[in-house]
């Protein structure tokens, strides 16, 4: 009898269901629809002129190294330029120290692959980023979720999970944490919420994955040091980084990049030399005029001044729109492109979703964070993309359909 294809499927990808935030966006085709779901730099902020002067001079200049393969670490100029880009953050690191990945996503991919095989534990804030968790999958691990408090991790929930898993064996391959203003939350972990992180990841010998796509987008409040850094301050090796241009720069250029101890740096880079081979190499030089050629700062800061007004444009609608009546929360975050929304237990917002999109206007339903245990009453709101003016707009038709259900 004639196999069917699921049936010759890998196991780890026989259930495996991919990204659901992508399926949630295929239901937005409708351009009348405003659209808070996905987490998109606005197009306002992105340096056109400076990508179009920048790539005709590295087309005149290396046409040929750019239409070849390219080092798979990573280009030496990007790699330097990043080097002096993570001094900024007291963050000092060496070639042995970093690969170049394509995207966050793709430093989330080798970080699963690297260290997870399947029933590995995986500790995690409850939510957390969907793209990892959707990464992390594909290793068929077992999620253990602590619910995130208003200043990050749960440090106290952490540890008994640990205390837990430890007595039976079972202790996380890695803590996954998104520290500076958490996708979807906008949550930021405290100081010293970090080094409590620290303290049980050196206690337990569990290292952190750090991931870092937002953290120089922040718009008020003072900057906390990343948890690599601390860690370099305790000796290092506890914590391995994971890093994107995709929000500071732009997301289609799909470059990042790792930073760990050599170990784990080389692995890496041998599963990016089966997987990818090598990252664009026109792509990184893009990424290294950024970091290089162009005013960096004040780049950051018009994408602070810009995405706050945007910020306190959809804080002030909510409020006006959403009183503490209704038992709508929200977190109110010191930057980033996220938001999250509560509503009362009763509202589905996977039910509410389709209703929103026949108001046209959309979010992602929060069930989509959750390793385990999902809740249904939440929602993540981007608030970066859109106008302000749309965000007003938005902000009024979401009111009215989470009114329709109180």
């Amino acid at each position: 009898m004639k196999k069917s294809w699921p049936a010759r499927f890998a196991e780890n990808v026989r259930t495996y269901q991919g990204y659901p935030i992508g399926k949630t966006l295929e239901y937005l085709t409708d351009p009348e629809i405003i659209s808070l779901a996905g987490g998109l730099p606005s197009p306002e902020v992105f340096q056109r002129s400076q990508v179009r002067q920048a790539s005709a001079a590295a087309l005149d200049a290396d046409i040929d190294r750019i239409l070849q393969y390219s080092p798979i670490p990573g280009e030496a100029a990007l790699v330097d330029a990043v080097f002096r880009f993570l001094e900024r953050d007291a963050i000092r690191i060496g070639r042995e120290n970093i690969v170049i990945t394509s995207g966050g996503q793709g430093g989330l991919d080798l970080a699963g692959r690297l260290l997870l095989n399947p029933s590995d534990t995986v500790l995690v804030d409850r939510p957390t980023f969907a793209g990892a968790i959707v990464a992390f999958q594909m290793q068929r691990p077992n999620f253990v979720g602590v619910d995130i408090e208003d200043d990050g991790s749960d440090i106290g929930g952490m540890r008994k999970q640990l205390e837990d898993l430890s007595a039976r064996g079972h202790l996380p391959k890695f803590i996954y944490v998104v520290p500076d203003f958490q996708n979807p939350s906008g949550i930021t972990i405290s100081l010293a919420k970090r080094e409590a992180l620290l303290d049980l990841s050196h206690e337990f010998d569990v290292p952190i994955i750090e991931d870092s796509p937002y953290r120089d987008l922040r718009y008020r409040g003072e900057t906390i040091p990343a948890l690599f850094a601390l860690d370099q301050q305790r000796g290092g090796g506890h914590v391995v980084g994971l890093y994107t241009f995709s929000k500071l720069f732009c997301p289609g250029v799909r470059v990042g990049f790792n930073i760990g101890p050599p170990e784990v740096i080389r692995r890496m880079t041998h599963l990016k030399e089966g997987a990818i081979l090598n990252t664009p190499k026109w792509n990184q030089d893009m990424c290294t005029a950024f970091l290089t050629e162009w005013d960096l700062d004040d780049h950051l800061e018009n994408c602070r001044a810009y995405y706050r007004e945007k910020l306190d444009v959809f804080l002030g609608t909510m409020a006006e729109h959403l009183p503490p009546e209704t038992g709508v929360t929200w977190t109110v975050p010191e930057g980033g492109l996220f938001l999250w929304v509560t509503v009362p237990d009763h509202i589905d917002t996977d039910e509410l979703f389709f209703e929103a999109i026949e108001h046209k206007v959309a979010f992602v339903p929060g069930a989509q964070f959750y390793g385990e245990r999902p809740e249904r009453n939440h929602m993540r709101i981007n608030f970066s993309f859109v106008s302000k003016e749309d965000l007003a707009e938005a902000v009024r038709r979401l009111a009215g359909c989470i009114k329709n259900r109180l």
